[in-house]
Protein backbone atom coordinates (compact mmCIF):
# COMPACT_ATOMS: atom_id res chain seq x y z
CA UNK A 1 0.00 0.00 0.00
CA UNK A 2 1.40 3.33 -1.00
CA UNK A 3 2.55 5.91 1.58
CA UNK A 4 -0.42 8.61 0.26
CA UNK A 5 -2.99 5.73 0.71
CA UNK A 6 -1.88 4.86 4.09
CA UNK A 7 -1.80 8.75 4.81
CA UNK A 8 -5.27 9.31 3.81
CA UNK A 9 -6.57 6.19 5.35
CA UNK A 10 -5.27 7.68 8.73
CA UNK A 11 -6.26 11.47 8.18
CA UNK A 12 -10.11 9.85 7.85
CA UNK A 13 -10.01 7.95 10.85
CA UNK A 14 -8.84 11.00 12.82
CA UNK A 15 -11.67 13.22 11.30
CA UNK A 16 -13.94 10.90 12.52
CA UNK A 17 -12.95 10.93 15.32
CA UNK A 18 -12.59 14.68 15.93
CA UNK A 19 -16.26 14.52 14.95
CA UNK A 20 -17.46 13.24 18.10
CA UNK A 21 -18.65 15.70 20.94
CA UNK A 22 -16.24 15.73 23.49
CA UNK A 23 -17.96 15.14 27.00
CA UNK A 24 -17.21 17.20 30.20
CA UNK A 25 -14.56 15.91 32.60
CA UNK A 26 -15.16 17.77 35.68
CA UNK A 27 -16.72 15.61 38.56
CA UNK A 28 -15.56 12.11 38.46
CA UNK A 29 -16.15 8.79 35.97
CA UNK A 30 -14.81 7.17 33.01
CA UNK A 31 -15.91 10.26 30.33
CA UNK A 32 -14.94 9.46 26.86
CA UNK A 33 -16.17 11.45 23.85
CA UNK A 34 -19.70 11.01 22.40
CA UNK A 35 -20.44 8.70 19.17
CA UNK A 36 -22.01 11.64 16.88
CA UNK A 37 -25.33 9.13 17.07
CA UNK A 38 -25.74 10.54 20.85
CA UNK A 39 -25.16 14.00 20.00
CA UNK A 40 -28.17 13.31 17.00
CA UNK A 41 -30.48 11.76 19.74
CA UNK A 42 -29.51 14.84 21.76
CA UNK A 43 -31.43 16.66 19.15
CA UNK A 44 -35.11 15.37 19.54
CA UNK A 45 -34.59 16.64 23.68
CA UNK A 46 -36.85 19.02 24.73
CA UNK A 47 -38.58 20.98 27.37
CA UNK A 48 -42.55 20.50 28.17
CA UNK A 49 -44.45 22.84 30.56
CA UNK A 50 -47.19 21.50 32.24
CA UNK A 51 -50.46 22.79 33.63
CA UNK A 52 -48.61 22.74 37.08
CA UNK A 53 -45.11 22.18 38.20
CA UNK A 54 -44.36 18.37 38.73
CA UNK A 55 -41.95 16.50 40.71
CA UNK A 56 -40.05 13.38 39.60
CA UNK A 57 -41.69 10.80 41.71
CA UNK A 58 -45.54 11.48 40.58
CA UNK A 59 -44.40 11.43 37.42
CA UNK A 60 -42.22 8.27 36.99
CA UNK A 61 -45.37 6.32 38.64
CA UNK A 62 -47.63 7.40 36.13
CA UNK A 63 -44.90 7.02 33.28
CA UNK A 64 -43.76 3.90 34.30
CA UNK A 65 -46.87 2.42 36.36
CA UNK A 66 -44.75 1.43 39.62
CA UNK A 67 -46.91 2.07 42.21
CA UNK A 68 -44.12 3.16 44.60
CA UNK A 69 -44.51 6.16 47.01
CA UNK A 70 -42.77 8.72 48.43
CA UNK A 71 -39.05 9.98 48.07
CA UNK A 72 -36.96 9.09 44.71
CA UNK A 73 -34.27 7.97 46.68
CA UNK A 74 -36.38 5.39 49.11
CA UNK A 75 -38.08 3.74 45.65
CA UNK A 76 -35.09 1.20 45.31
CA UNK A 77 -35.40 -0.35 48.79
CA UNK A 78 -39.02 -0.12 48.35
CA UNK A 79 -38.65 -2.07 44.84
CA UNK A 80 -37.35 -5.24 46.77
CA UNK A 81 -39.65 -7.92 46.21
CA UNK A 82 -42.23 -6.01 44.38
CA UNK A 83 -40.53 -5.39 41.69
CA UNK A 84 -37.46 -6.20 39.70
CA UNK A 85 -34.19 -4.24 40.16
CA UNK A 86 -31.44 -4.22 37.44
CA UNK A 87 -27.98 -2.82 36.79
CA UNK A 88 -28.81 -2.59 32.78
CA UNK A 89 -31.32 -0.41 31.48
CA UNK A 90 -34.79 -1.60 29.51
CA UNK A 91 -37.10 0.58 28.06
CA UNK A 92 -40.11 1.73 30.31
CA UNK A 93 -37.43 0.70 33.63
CA UNK A 94 -37.22 3.63 35.95
CA UNK A 95 -33.07 5.18 36.93
CA UNK A 96 -33.13 5.68 40.75
CA UNK A 97 -30.77 8.13 41.36
CA UNK A 98 -29.09 8.26 44.72
CA UNK A 99 -29.07 10.57 47.62
CA UNK A 100 -26.64 13.15 47.77
CA UNK A 101 -25.63 16.62 48.71
CA UNK A 102 -27.06 17.99 45.57
CA UNK A 103 -30.16 15.70 45.22
CA UNK A 104 -30.62 15.34 48.66
CA UNK A 105 -34.42 13.73 47.43
CA UNK A 106 -32.39 11.44 45.21
CA UNK A 107 -34.34 11.61 41.67
CA UNK A 108 -36.06 8.89 39.17
CA UNK A 109 -36.00 9.25 35.25
CA UNK A 110 -37.86 6.75 33.03
CA UNK A 111 -35.99 5.18 29.97
CA UNK A 112 -37.31 5.69 26.97
CA UNK A 113 -34.86 4.48 24.40
CA UNK A 114 -31.46 2.32 24.95
CA UNK A 115 -29.19 4.22 22.83
CA UNK A 116 -26.05 1.22 23.82
CA UNK A 117 -24.42 -0.06 26.45
CA UNK A 118 -23.56 3.31 27.61
CA UNK A 119 -26.17 5.35 26.64
CA UNK A 120 -29.90 5.76 26.77
CA UNK A 121 -32.60 8.51 26.54
CA UNK A 122 -35.05 9.41 29.26
CA UNK A 123 -38.24 11.38 30.11
CA UNK A 124 -38.19 12.74 33.78
CA UNK A 125 -39.74 15.77 35.89
CA UNK A 126 -37.82 18.69 37.90
CA UNK A 127 -34.63 18.17 36.81
CA UNK A 128 -33.70 21.49 36.90
CA UNK A 129 -35.97 22.23 39.84
CA UNK A 130 -38.86 24.78 37.88
CA UNK A 131 -41.48 21.44 37.53
CA UNK A 132 -40.93 20.87 33.79
CA UNK A 133 -40.98 17.87 32.09
CA UNK A 134 -37.29 16.95 29.95
CA UNK A 135 -38.09 14.34 27.45
CA UNK A 136 -35.14 12.32 25.05
CA UNK A 137 -32.69 13.26 27.04
CA UNK A 138 -29.66 11.29 26.86
CA UNK A 139 -27.79 9.34 30.28
CA UNK A 140 -24.54 8.01 30.29
CA UNK A 141 -22.90 5.45 32.20
CA UNK A 142 -19.11 7.13 32.91
CA UNK A 143 -18.95 3.94 35.67
CA UNK A 144 -15.21 2.69 35.48
CA UNK A 145 -17.17 -0.85 35.75
CA UNK A 146 -19.63 0.25 32.92
CA UNK A 147 -22.37 -0.79 35.62
CA UNK A 148 -24.65 2.32 35.69
CA UNK A 149 -23.22 3.40 39.15
CA UNK A 150 -22.78 6.58 38.13
CA UNK A 151 -23.82 8.68 35.52
CA UNK A 152 -24.14 12.17 33.64
CA UNK A 153 -27.30 13.44 32.04
CA UNK A 154 -27.48 16.00 29.42
CA UNK A 155 -27.89 19.27 30.08
CA UNK A 156 -30.08 20.61 27.76
CA UNK A 157 -29.76 24.98 28.38
CA UNK A 158 -26.18 23.84 27.23
CA UNK A 159 -26.79 21.11 24.73
CA UNK A 160 -23.82 18.75 26.11
CA UNK A 161 -23.40 16.21 28.63
CA UNK A 162 -23.88 17.50 32.27
CA UNK A 163 -19.98 18.02 34.30
CA UNK A 164 -21.84 16.35 37.22
CA UNK A 165 -21.50 12.87 37.88
CA UNK A 166 -24.41 11.58 39.81
CA UNK A 167 -24.20 8.40 42.13
CA UNK A 168 -27.20 5.78 41.06
CA UNK A 169 -28.35 2.42 42.60
CA UNK A 170 -29.70 1.41 39.02
CA UNK A 171 -33.01 0.16 37.49
CA UNK A 172 -36.82 -0.89 38.36
CA UNK A 173 -38.68 -2.77 35.92
CA UNK A 174 -42.28 -2.10 36.00
CA UNK A 175 -43.26 -6.06 35.98
CA UNK A 176 -43.38 -8.01 39.08
CA UNK A 177 -39.97 -9.92 40.01
CA UNK A 178 -40.31 -13.73 38.86
CA UNK A 179 -40.59 -16.15 41.50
Amino acid sequence: MSRFLISAFLCLLLTGCASYAQAPSRGGGHVAALPPYVVEAAQSARLRTPGRPLQCVPYAREVSGIALRGDAWTWWQQAEGRYQRHRRPDVGSVLVLRRTQRLNGGHLAVVTEVLDERTILVSHANWLNRGRIHENIPVRDVSERNDWSLVRVWYLPGRTLGQRSYPAHGFIQPRQPSA
